[in-house]
C-alpha cells in the first residue's frame, strides 16, 4: 500500500491552520454570503477552504480539492482532497462552539486518509487506511457498547427532499430505546465521537461527500460499521447509517 504518511502531515497542518484561523474569529461578527431558512454559508467558509487549499496545493500542485465551497487545481488528477471548511456553519455562526475542519484525500476514487479537527477543544481525529487512528496522540476505539438502552446515537436531518420527515420519524422511533439521541449540528464532529467511542450511532437520509469522507474512514479504522447508500441523482450525497458495529441500530430503524 502507499504510503501516505507526507499527504497526512499536510493534511493534519492545513486542518490545524483553518481550525485556528476559525477559531481567532469565533466571536466576531461574521458576514453572511448566502441565507436560507435552512442554512448558512459565511465569507468564512470560503477563506478556511482557501487556507486549507492553499496548504495542499502548495505541496501537492498536480492534485485536486473538492470542497463544499468549489473545485480546484487538477481535475483529472487520481489524488482528489475532499474539504469541509467548516462542518457545523451554522453551529458557529450562532457562536456554539460545536464545529470542526474536515479533510480526506481519495485516492483513484477510495477515501485513504481523514483528518477531523475540533479547534475549540484542540481535538484532531486523524487516520491512514489500513493504520490505527488516532484523536491527537492517542489510539482511539469505538465504544464497547452493545445495547440500545445505553446508547447515544446522532440523529441528523436537512429540511428539504423529506430529510426533515425522515429524521423526524427516525428520532421519534428510537428515541424511546436509547439513551439519549443528540442532533448537535456537525456530522463529522458525530462521526469522530462515535470513532473515539463518545456516540455510539449516526444516522442520516442526505448527507454530502466533504461532511462524511473523512468520518466514515475513522469510524471503520476504530472497529465500527458504515453504511452508505449513494442517492442516484447525485453520487456524492448519501443516506449514511454509522455505528460502532456492535448495537442493533439498523435492526431498530428497520421498517415494522
Amino acid at each position: 500500500m502507499t504510503n501516505y504518511d507526507q499527504e497526512m502531515e499536510v493534511a493534519i497542518f492545513a486542518a490545524k491552520q483553518a481550525g485556528a484561523f476559525l477559531k481567532e474569529h469565533f466571536h466576531d461578527s461574521k458576514k453572511v454570503d448566502e441565507a436560507t431558512q435552512n442554512d448558512i454559508k459565511l465569507e468564512l467558509d470560503k477563506t478556511s477552504q482557501s487556507l486549507i487549499t492553499k496548504c495542499i496545493l502548495d505541496r501537492f500542485p498536480a492534485h485536486s480539492v473538492l470542497g463544499e465551497e468549489g473545485y480546484s487545481g487538477e481535475r483529472n488528477s487520481e489524488y482528489e482532497w475532499i474539504v469541509d471548511p467548516i462542518d457545523g456553519t451554522v453551529n458557529y455562526y450562532y457562536s456554539i462552539p460545536w464545529f470542526c475542519v474536515s479533510i480526506a484525500l481519495r485516492h483513484r476514487g477510495e477515501v485513504v486518509l481523514g483528518v477531523i479537527y475540533d479547534p475549540m477543544m484542540d481535538e484532531c481525529w486523524h487516520v491512514i487506511r489500513g493504520q490505527k487512528p488516532y484523536m491527537n496522540d492517542r489510539e482511539m476505539h469505538c465504544s464497547q457498547r452493545t445495547k440500545m438502552a445505553e446508547a447515544i446515537v446522532f440523529v441528523g436531518h436537512g429540511k428539504t427532499d423529506g430529510s426533515k420527515e425522515k429524521g423526524i420519524e427516525r428520532f421519534a422511533k428510537i428515541a424511546w430505546q436509547v439513551r439519549k439521541v443528540r442532533n448537535n449540528g456537525s456530522a463529522a464532529l458525530a462521526l469522530a465521537y462515535i470513532a473515539c467511542g463518545r456516540f455510539d450511532a449516526y444516522v442520516e437520509s442526505i448527507i454530502s461527500i466533504w461532511d462524511i469522507a473523512a468520518g466514515a474512514l475513522l469510524v471503520e479504522a476504530a472497529g465500527g460499521k458504515v453504511s452508505l447508500e449513494p442517492k442516484p441523482e447525485n453520487p456524492e450525497q448519501f443516506a449514511i447509517v454509522a455505528w460502532n458495529g456492535l448495537i442493533p441500530i439498523q435492526e431498530a430503524l428497520a421498517e415494522n
